[in-house]
């Protein structure tokens, strides 16, 4: 489907029901039982119990919401074979922009605002060279484009994304090395990362 198109019949007709050249689901969780590789439950929590998790096709099942698996739904779908993606981690990009935000906050400055001169001087140094050596110029557009350093949206993104994966990198080690499914090591992970910051602030002997 196209996307816009559906956002343009919402627009129209107040919801998606009726969309020209798609299928309506009268009872909207058995959507959840669709033949796919990928399933990504994103709002509501026990979505996925025992009751349904037996005709759940899906292959990985990525956990966009809070809880939307039941705790024997989970183990039941990992014992058969799926990959399920935790929750605490899937559901946790929010959460650390807002430490993001915290951290600008606390120090009055936006992020790049130190360093987005030097980047566009060195960028235009380094195009300037480039151009000298190939004997080709750039289009101003072209330029600008490139010389423009990162922007604020463009640094949290970045930070954003090595945070994601360096975390996602740790709990898959994690599980790989004990042999456990990825909820259990992410909490592991989680676990401990508060016990080093507890005994580096001294309240562990």
């Amino acid at each position: 489907m196209d996307l816009e198109e559906v956002v343009k019949h919402r627009r129209d007709t107040g919801n998606i029901l009726g969309f020209p050249g798609a299928t309506d689901i009268a009872n909207t969780l058995e959507a959840l039982e669709l033949e796919c590789d990928i399933l990504v439950p994103a709002a509501l929590e026990s979505q996925i119990t025992m009751e349904n998790a037996p005709r759940v096709k899906a292959k990985i099942i990525g956990e966009a919401a809070n809880g939307p698996l039941t705790a024997d739904a989970a183990e039941y779908l990992e014992k058969r074979g799926a990959l399920i993606i935790p929750d605490v981690y899937l559901n946790a990009g929010g959460v650390t922009v807002s430490y993001f935000e915290w951290l600008k906050n606390l120090s009055h400055v936006r992020f790049g605002r130190m360093q987005k001169q030097f980047d566009q001087t060195a960028n235009t140094r380094l195009l300037e060279a480039i151009e000298g050596l190939t004997g080709q110029k750039f289009t101003s557009g072209m330029f600008q484009n490139l010389v423009a350093g990162a922007n604020e949206l463009d640094l949290v993104n970045s930070g954003l994304e090595e945070t994601m994966l360096e975390a996602f990198h740790e709990i898959r080690e994690i599980a790989r090395d004990r042999k456990i499914d990825l909820r259990t090591a992410a909490f592991i992970a989680a676990i401990d990362k508060v016990a080093v910051a507890y005994e580096q602030l001294g309240i562990f002997p």
